[in-house]
């Protein structure tokens, strides 16, 4: 199967979509067009992640690259050597999915999320590849870099300055990938109290009820433990959602909110801006807007939100999910990193996550419905237009639709927020009959 590029790398069913030889070839085609003679590699905690892993070094190898096998490492751990040290990088990894899936991304050199103009080339050159006769291979002797990971917890501990959480008790579940190694010892470093689930991995535990997609074991451990936070990563410990003093969920949006206004307190919100996407609760627009703080609104991808970042010289975005982007300190999203500073802001200001949340914002209520299809018909969204509009109309200004093809698969993603949960839910389910009504007539024409 030949591999396409979705919304973060490419990602598939291990040794079926994503094949040890399209994972060759991929490193193949990332060593020509960045032509780089060095390049980290890093990968999360799945069991097929050695071996994808040597694949993709040996593709490396044979366009030229001296590899340095970085073993498991979180994603941001990747990005961060990669802009230390200016070396393109890449990541075995699914992120959330189950053990069984698994993908790759790829880091520009300066630890930069590939553009769309950078990805289109990686994906010309794979396809041609693809196309050719396998040539041999040579034996890839990769450099042990495991230690370099090191740097990267260093330096997150280093981002709160003089700083202490020694004060916080904090409950932390690693969803047994990439940050069970690290974060423990960094927030302990930091001198928080840490209590940890879910960092055992055993190549197919990797996310499997517990971190970020499943955060119902960390929001009971935090109250029964009467720990002051908790924190869910995910398997590539990319992203991060907290978890309040009484078992609340605090999503991304709402870390966003508080770590915007706390900056902005402090005359550290360059140009009093922060990024999202498209995917952001109205009631993080309005919470912005209370506070005279502008957003900038991208697409679905926490590269997009990054290429906003750079473009405007800001230094904070992030989207719902808990990719989270601290521009002055990273180059994509950090789960550990957006935890240390959340968990700064607690510490500095005193007062409970739950309190700080309340006040930060307002989640409106948001109902998400996925509609599968045959195809991605890219006029399908035009022709919604009319349809969406009526109940935009109907909503009014505490009100919000968005409908938009998913990145991934074959489905239409509609969304609606509303002051009750019920208009929402509404307003979903009118905007999904008219996606079923015209996918069926694009089928029967």
């Amino acid at each position: 199967m030949n591999l396409r590029f979705g919304t973060d790398g490419v990602r598939g069913r291990a040794f079926d979509e994503l094949t040890e030889v399209g994972v060759e070839a991929l490193g193949l085609a990332a060593a020509a067009v960045f032509g780089a003679r060095r390049f980290y590699v890093g990968r999360d905690t799945r069991e097929s992640g050695p071996a994808l892993s040597a694949a993709l070094c040996s593709g490396l190898a044979a366009g030229g690259a001296e590899v340095i096998d970085l073993g498991v490492a979180p994603t941001p751990a990747v990005a961060w050597l990669s802009a230390a040290d200016g070396v393109p990088g890449a990541v075995l990894s699914a992120s959330h999915n189950p053990f069984a899936d698994n993908g790759v991304k790829l880091f520009a050199p300066g630890g930069r999320k590939l553009a769309d103009a950078e990805q289109n080339e990686v994906q010309a050159r794979l396809d041609e590849i693809m196309r050719s006769p396998a040539a041999p291979r040579p034996t890839v002797a990769t450099v042990d870099g495991a230690g370099l990971v090191e740097r990267y917890r260093l330096g997150v501990i280093a981002s709160l300055a003089k700083q202490s959480l020694r004060d916080l008790h904090v409950v932390i579940d690693c969803a047994n990938g990439a940050s069970s190694a690290v974060a423990p010892s960094a927030l302990r470093a930091l001198g928080a109290t840490v209590d940890v689930l879910s960092a055992a991995p055993n190549g197919r535990n990797i996310n499997d009820n517990c971190g970020s997609t499943h955060p119902g074991a960390l929001q009971r451990a935090v109250c029964d433990r009467r720990a002051d936070v908790g924190l869910a990563f995910d398997g590539d410990a990319d992203r991060v959602l907290a978890v309040d003093a009484e078992g609340e969920l605090i999503d991304g949006d709402q870390i966003l909110a508080i770590c915007a206004i706390d900056l902005a307190s402090r005359g550290a919100l360059r140009e009093n801006t922060v990024v999202i996407t498209v995917m952001a609760n109205l009631g993080f627009r309005l919470a912005m807007r209370e506070r005279g703080i502008s957003v900038v609104e991208t697409a679905v991808g926490d590269r997009y939100v990054l290429e906003a970042l750079e473009a405007g010289a800001l230094s904070l975005g992030g989207e719902q999910s808990g990719h989270v982007i601290f521009r002055d300190l990273a180059t994509t999203g950090d789960g550990l990193l957006t935890g240390v500073q959340l968990l700064d802001v607690v510490a500095r200001s005193g007062r409970p996550l739950a309190e700080l949340a309340a006040s930060a914002m307002r989640r409106l209520p948001q109902v998400l419905r996925n509609v599968r299809v045959e195809r991605i018909d890219p006029t399908v969204i035009v022709r919604l237009s009319d349809a969406i509009a009526a109940v935009e109309d109907r909503l009014g200004p505490t009100g919000r639709v968005l409908v938009r093809p998913s990145g991934t698969e074959p489905l239409i993603r509609v969304m609606a927020e509303a002051e009750s949960e019920a208009e929402a839910a509404s307003a979903v389910d009118e905007l999904v009959r008219a996606v079923g009504h015209l996918a069926r007539v694009g089928r029967e024409s």
